[in-house]
């Protein structure tokens, strides 16, 4: 036979990609529903998140999780690296999720667009957390994820679990007569204002936020000249940002912070597993807020 023109050829690959994702589709399908668990429950959850990664980690029942994100394995991101490193992990592409044959998927609100839209088109069942931006919003994905795997008893338990150790560092905030200035610094003059979980935590722990005492909201910019005239107690940075330098953006070590922090005194490096995503582990960053607060409060800085 004559070789196919381009013409009489564009249609057969149309049609057989149409077959190919049919029968994927009916193949997600029958998987999905043989992994379903008896009590209505996901049987095969895959997550494809760092954050929801870490919620199901906390949550899920043994053997409920089939696969988390290979970022979950990364101790300097992730609470729950230990945890992770018992689990198969994912590059959160489409075709490498559905081969998992999930029941559930757990994305975040900024995961890969193509990635959610082809897994929705075969039929695959995605549920998407965004981003924690207060400690309601803690609770709230807490409790969501809870219901979505079957466990609310257990989101419960970490709900109650949360707000003890909460309040047991808000109280000790609450007996600070003076709260001393704090702000979060990132490289490219970015700060975290007023409504985000970066103001939260440092007003949980005692401390006043310049960039919200200045009228920022949200994530807003922060000269360094500014940042410098406002004096601020202690300046946080993450941990990524704390390393990694260039010579248009320099680092928290810019002579201009090393010199408002009485040459790094006063200057915080917050591991990005603390607060990167909203989990119960912003505690720890609360925790080690509240201590930077006693340690300084016993060398105050003369007034100027």
């Amino acid at each position: 036979m004559n070789e196919p023109t381009t013409s009489e050829r564009s249609p057969k690959r149309q049609r057989r990609h149409l077959a190919a994702c049919a029968v994927l589709g009916a193949l997600v399908a029958a998987l999905t529903e043989s992994g379903q668990a008896a009590d209505g429950a996901p049987g095969r959850v895959v997550s494809i998140n760092l954050c929801t990664d870490q919620q199901a980690m906390a949550i899920a029942a043994p053997g409920q999780l089939a696969s988390v994100s290979r970022l979950a394995r990364d101790p300097a991101l992730s609470n729950m690296a230990d945890a992770a490193a018992a689990l198969p992990v994912n590059d959160g592409r489409a075709e490498e999720v559905v081969s998992l044959a999930p029941d559930l998927v757990l994305a975040g609100s900024f995961t890969s667009r193509a990635t959610v839209g082809m897994l929705r088109r075969l039929g695959v069942r995605v549920e998407e957390f965004p981003p924690a931006n207060s400690f309601d919003d803690i609770r709230e994905n807490l409790t969501r994820m809870g219901q979505l795997l079957g466990r609310t008893e257990r989101a419960d338990e970490l709900v109650r679990e949360f707000d003890a150790r909460l309040a047991a560092l808000e109280s000790d905030a609450s007996e600070s007569a003076q709260k001393p200035v704090a702000v979060v610094y990132h490289i490219g003059n970015g700060t975290d204002g007023r409504g985000t979980l970066a103001d939260e935590i440092l007003t949980a722990a005692g401390w006043d936020n310049l960039a919200a005492r200045l009228g920022l909201g949200s994530y807003g910019a922060l000269p360094l000249e500014t940042l410098v005239a406002g004096r601020p107690d202690l300046v946080l940075v993450g941990g990524a940002e704390a390393s990694w330098s260039t010579e248009a953006l320099p680092n928290a070590r810019h002579p201009a912070i090393m010199a408002a922090t009485d040459n790094g005194d006063r200057l915080m490096v917050l591991p990005d597993r603390s607060t990167i995503c909203g989990t119960p582990f912003v505690v720890d960053a609360i925790a080690r807020l509240v201590d930077e607060r006693h340690r300084q409060a016993t060398h105050r800085r003369p007034a100027p």
